[in-house]
C-alpha cells in the first residue's frame, strides 16, 4: 500500500490540472467568442470582451475586412511547482457585419 501512495497522489495532481486546463479552455473560448462578436460589430473587442478572459490571459484581434477572429491565450500552472506551465488557446470567428462601422480590435 505505500508503494502505491505516490501512484495515487501524482494521478490526483494529474486529474486536477486537466480540470483546470479545461475550465481554462472554457473561460478562453467564451473570451474568445465575446471579444470577436464585439469587434465585428464595430465596438472596441478587447475592452468589450477581455473581462471575460482569464486572469493573465492574452487577447489578439485580427481584421481581414470581411471576418474578425480572435484569440485568447491563458497558461495554466500545473500543481507542481517545478512543471512548466501548460499553454490553451482558443480561437473565434465572426463575420464583421454589414452597414457598421469598422472593426476595432
Amino acid at each position: 500500500m505505500a508503494a502505491g501512495l505516490p501512484a495515487l497522489v501524482l494521478l490526483l495532481l494529474t486529474g486536477l490540472t486537466t480540470i483546470n486546463a479545461v475550465s481554462t479552455k472554457a473561460a478562453c473560448l467564451d473570451a474568445a467568442r465575446e471579444v470577436a462578436l464585439a469587434a465585428a460589430r464595430g465596438e472596441p473587442g478587447v475592452a468589450v470582451g477581455g473581462g471575460r478572459a482569464p486572469e493573465g490571459a492574452e487577447v489578439d484581434v485580427v481584421s481581414d475586412g470581411a471576418h474578425v477572429r480572435a484569440t485568447v491565450r491563458a497558461s495554466v500552472r500545473t500543481l507542481g511547482t517545478d512543471l512548466p506551465a501548460i499553454s490553451v488557446v482558443a480561437t473565434a470567428v465572426a463575420a464583421v457585419e454589414p452597414g457598421l462601422p469598422e472593426p476595432q480590435t
